[in-house]
């Protein structure tokens, strides 16, 4: 699944190459969302064709049941891993698609942020008080919060949570108990993605953890 470069294109880098396999490869380097099981994973796609498409990926990934690309879009196409190294992965698509109309629609969106589902709780700092709250979403330069306490526009604020660095933020837009969020720094793509994938690796083993301290069910008949 690769090919060599003829033709840049604009701030995408949109490239179109010959490939023997399929008659049409088209490059595109694009962040998107791997879905490995219901476990979200940033990436950037390298490239893509209608039968499949390869990555950059910032750590190993595991072998999933159920693996996804979602692309900036919100185009979700569902696909099985057939190859991985130290920096990348190469998957196939269930069936083909249209590699025009998925690049024609990544056209239409602007370069933005991708956003990640988390269930993180977290502690807010603000005015010398500590409030509970839970983070829904991150990227790299904001996050959803819900949380029970009233909070005002660009009221600042402090996070503390297992395994994010600490945080300093404001609050840029409310509604009924659920805050958006710009962080004062910016993650990088690499940091983000490390973040996140710590952040999953923590869930699980805690998971696992609670499972293991269960107390066993007593049967009634011994």
């Amino acid at each position: 699944m690769r090919g060599s470069p003829e033709m840049l294109q604009g701030p995408e880098m949109l490239v179109d190459v010959e490939d023997r396999v399929a008659p049409r490869f088209t490059l595109l380097i694009r962040t998107a969302k791997l879905i490995v099981d219901d476990q979200q994973f940033l990436c950037v796609i390298r490239d893509i064709s209608a039968t499949g498409f390869s990555i950059r990926s910032f750590h190993p990934l595991d072998q999933g049941k159920r693996i996804a690309v979602e692309f900036q879009s919100g185009d979700r196409q569902a696909a099985d891993m057939v190859w991985q190294t130290d920096e990348g992965a190469g998957f196939q698509f269930h069936t083909p698609i249209n590699v025009d109309a998925v690049v024609m629609g990544l056209s239409d969106y602007p370069r933005r942020d991708l956003r990640f589902d988390l269930d993180l709780p977290v502690v807010l700092h603000t005015h010398g008080i500590k409030l509970q709250a839970k983070m829904a979403n991150l990227s790299r330069q904001g996050g959803n919060i819900q949380c029970a306490s009233n909070l005002l526009i660009d009221q600042m604020l402090r996070i503390d949570a297992l395994g994010l660095p600490e945080i300093d933020a404001r609050v840029r837009w409310r509604k009924p108990g659920i805050y958006g969020l710009i962080f004062d720094t910016t993650f990088s793509l690499a940091e983000l993605a490390q973040l996140i994938r710590n952040l999953h690796v923590r869930q699980k083993t805690g998971s696992k953890i609670a499972r293991a301290f269960q107390p066993t069910p007593v049967n009634p008949a011994c």
